[in-house]
């Protein structure tokens, strides 16, 4: 059966600098893998060596993110264990895209950085992390970077030719001291810090980490996508797997950062600052070279680094995105690991007297009704708003989104119950996948085909 597709704005800005381009948006499939996707031409183009970078962006191209009857599966809406596999055959999927391109895939060596285990800087995001959700449960990015953020949000993206003109360094470095001590005493005074002081306090955040937001393993592949590949689309799959596979902690304070980044170059009509201004500005702080040739590396890597940190920022809405391929791969994989456990159970005498004596039980007249479900109805609970459940006739039509208004018609009482409600996901859990957050547009029919014995949960989104 043909998928439905239907074109997705990947992001709100990405016609800044493009007013006057004619050129026609590409289209982007997350369907098959990116290596399978390669052709003949492909490859011939990108043995010789790439073009120098375009500095202007306009030239980039627009692209156009096409979403099946599926949907979109974006990196929070996957649980932890399906999110690690994931991470997994990324890995393998880069691997192949490189190789399909004749290109080696290199790791950089991992150089021991020193670390504290106390303040804000220069302590490891894992310790970071740690001490915030003691203070704020659930919390995924520093508290710390969070106010840096919000600051400059707040007072700063109007500022004329912020991140790129300092602030003072005595300032900057006492300012830094008194964070170190009064921010989790919640005694630091946010409001005397200026603009270009509180610039400098982020970047001089993101470079002290311990590890970089992109840790060095992967610095060559992320080089090489740019100084070996030549064709932005190809630039972006890499760059696509790159993100997927990051550590948790990495891949969400860089999502941070990167929306922060967006709204700087949104407003650049007032603060002056273009996107490849801002990426010329920032690259120097993610991707940061070890060892005694650090310097000479990280000056000769200058514009391929800022063409990264363009692409990421211009095509953030993409990048965490879940290609749909790779899930596919995780339920195959799960299914197999099922298998497997059921196969290790039989060689158990108890567990199999256990599944004799569970089999006679549903065979019996009085249980025989409850076990039968219809072909195309699944039952839907919801059990932080309704103690019953919901017998739902799926059609080729029915999308999550409608079981949801449903859910909402039937269950919201007041206008503080409605806007609970709303913030609610439809999720798919067991089965073949760990747990999945379905986007509204999902069609139930495909989905329930795919993993007939999945249980359909509403619940809060996960923030």
């Amino acid at each position: 059966k043909m998928p439905v597709w239907k074109s997705v704005n990947s992001n709100s800005f990405l016609d800044h600098g493009c007013k006057d381009s004619t050129s026609v948006a590409e289209e982007l499939s997350f369907e098959v893998s990116f290596s399978e996707s390669i052709v003949v031409d492909d490859k011939k183009k990108e043995y010789r060596k790439s073009q120098r970078i375009k500095k202007d962006d306009s030239s980039l191209p627009k692209f156009i993110v096409w979403k099946s009857r599926f949907g979109l599966t974006e990196v929070g809406d996957l649980s932890p264990e399906d999110m690690k596999k994931i991470r997994y055959l990324s890995l393998i999927e880069l691997t192949a895209f490189y190789d399909a391109l004749g290109i080696e895939l290199k790791r950089g060596r991992i150089v021991r950085a020193k670390s504290r285990e106390s303040g804000v800087f220069a302590v490891p995001l894992t310790v970071l992390l740690e001490n915030d959700q003691k203070k704020v449960q659930g919390t995924k990015v520093p508290l710390v970077f969070q106010k840096l953020l919000l600051k400059l949000e707040e007072t700063g993206l109007y500022t004329e030719g912020i991140l790129r003109v300092p602030g003072s360094a005595s300032r900057v470095k006492n300012l830094r001291q008194e964070l170190d001590a009064k921010f989790y005493e919640d005694t630091f005074n946010w409001e005397k810090v200026r603009n270009n002081d509180a610039a400098g306090l982020l970047k001089m955040f993101i470079r002290e980490l311990p590890s970089p937001f992109f840790p060095v393993e992967y610095l060559p592949a992320f080089i090489s996508l740019v100084e070996k590949i030549s064709k932005i689309k190809l630039q972006l799959q890499a760059l696509h797997l790159l993100i997927i596979l990051l550590p948790d902690a990495n891949r969400n304070i860089a999502k941070a950062l990167l929306q922060f980044l967006k709204k700087v170059v949104a407003n650049e009509e007032k603060n002056k600052m273009s996107l490849w201004n801002v990426s010329m500005i920032i690259a120097p702080n993610l991707f940061i070279c070890k060892g005694k040739s650090a310097n000479q590396e990280e000056m000769k890597a200058a514009a391929s680094t800022a063409h990264i940190v363009r692409l990421l920022i211009r095509y953030q809405d993409i990048l965490w995105t879940v290609p749909s391929f790779l899930i596919s791969q995780v339920r195959k994989m799960n299914e197999a690991a099922m298998t497997n456990n059921k196969k290790q159970l039989m060689f158990d005498k108890s567990v199999r007297k256990l599944l004799r004596r569970k089999t006679m039980e549903r065979e019996r007249p009085e249980r025989r009704e409850h076990c039968e479900v219809p072909e195309g109805v699944i039952r839907v609970y919801a059990p932080l708003h309704s103690k019953f459940s919901m017998a739902i006739q799926l059609n080729s039509r029915t999308k999550a989104k409608d079981i949801l208004a449903r859910f909402h018609c039937e269950n919201s009482l007041g206008s503080s119950d409605s806007l609970k409600i709303q913030s609610q996901g439809l999720y798919e859990i067991g089965g073949n996948i760990g747990e999945h957050c379905l986007d509204p547009d999902t069609y139930m029919m495909d989905v329930y085909h795919v993993n007939p014995h999945a249980e359909w949960i509403i619940k809060p989104k996960a923030s």
